[in-house]
């Protein structure tokens, strides 16, 4: 009897998971991943590994990036970016910078999080990486030594392009590790509006202000990847990391990530006991806290150099370290 009422709740749920994704989004671009943040527990995936275009969810990379300068002192709030004939020639969605504009880092980043501005965040990659091309190049390395082995990018915006790929797991990476490598700057992903000269926006993330909880991150369209959405909520000191992307619209890819959070809020298995295992040394990083390694990564940990400079080339040195599997008993 148990066994069927079990048979009989995971049909349930399979089947609702189902009739979510055909009213949410589009079954060609579809993928979705939840994660309790503090473990990396995941909780619920549909597509989680398949390539997907991430759009805007790219500029979190990037943010990622500048963040470690800042934390590096080599960037502060009050430094100044100047736009390039490049950045003010982005299209939409823009800022508004023209040729020469100067915006401090602290706009940057509000424009970057509430507008999704690509001009400002090709400002910014010109600035950290000395030109797009070579920032897109950091952007990518720094996704490898995170351990999101399936992403690429060419560009610091998420504009089309055929080879700028990620997946939900991957991005579900890259929020957790913005959540807790960066928690001094992580207001500015509840943001939800900005004012700057004649330019005003607003987020186009719903959950914000509508959600019990939810409070970042960052959201992403192109025609080629549909509505994109990396979402976070915290309750009753639980955090998840929710990831939807192929939204048919805005406002279904938020409904997803509300019902795939509300049930994951709700599942027994959201309160997970504290991970035992930690990091095996830490010899160099730029962060100073260190995140409990995922219950589904067992193999390795990853300590990652990397220094930036205006007008340079950065270096990147990964270091992977294996943790043998060895069983007690």
């Amino acid at each position: 009897m148990h066994r069927l009422l079990a048979l009989l709740l995971v049909a349930v749920a399979m089947g609702s998971a189902a009739r979510a994704q055909d009213a949410f989004t589009d079954p060609a671009l579809d993928a979705a991943l939840v994660m309790e943040a503090r473990t990396g527990h995941v909780l619920y995936a549909r597509n989680a590994d398949a390539l997907r275009h991430p759009a805007s969810l790219t500029k979190m990379m990037a943010l990622y990036l500048l963040f470690e300068q800042m934390r590096l002192h080599k960037f502060t709030p009050q430094s100044i970016l100047e736009a390039s004939a490049h950045a003010a020639h982005q299209p939409r969605v823009r800022l508004g910078l023209r040729i020469g504009t100067s915006l401090t880092v602290d706009l940057a980043i509000r424009a970057i999080v509430v507008c999704s501005a690509n001009d400002v965040a090709v400002a910014l990659a010109e600035s950290l990486g000395g030109s797009e091309e070579r920032f897109s190049a950091l952007m990518t390395a720094r996704a490898r030594a995170l351990g999101m082995t399936h992403t690429t990018f060419v560009n610091a915006t998420g504009l089309p392009d055929e080879a700028q790929l990620t997946t939900a797991a991957d991005m579900a990476i890259l929020a957790r590790r913005l959540i807790y490598d960066f928690p001094e700057y992580f207001a500015y992903f509840r943001e939800t509006q900005l004012n700057w000269r004649d330019e005003e926006c607003e987020t186009h993330n719903s959950l914000l202000g509508n959600f019990a909880g939810a409070d970042g991150l960052k959201t992403g369209y192109t025609e080629g990847s549909g509505f994109n959405l990396a979402a976070t909520a915290e309750r009753n000191g639980t955090r998840l990391v929710a990831i939807v992307m192929g939204g048919l619209t805005a406002a279904r890819r938020d409904e997803q990530a509300a019902v795939l959070l509300n049930e994951s809020f709700n599942s027994p298995d959201v309160h997970i006991a504290p991970l035992a295992a930690r990091p095996l040394r830490a010899l160099l990083t730029t962060s100073t806290q260190r995140l409990p390694r995922p219950t589904h990564e067992k193999t390795f940990n990853t300590l990652t150099v990397l220094a930036l400079a205006p007008q340079q080339f950065a270096i990147v040195a990964s270091f992977w370290i294996v943790a043998a599997a060895i069983a007690a008993g």
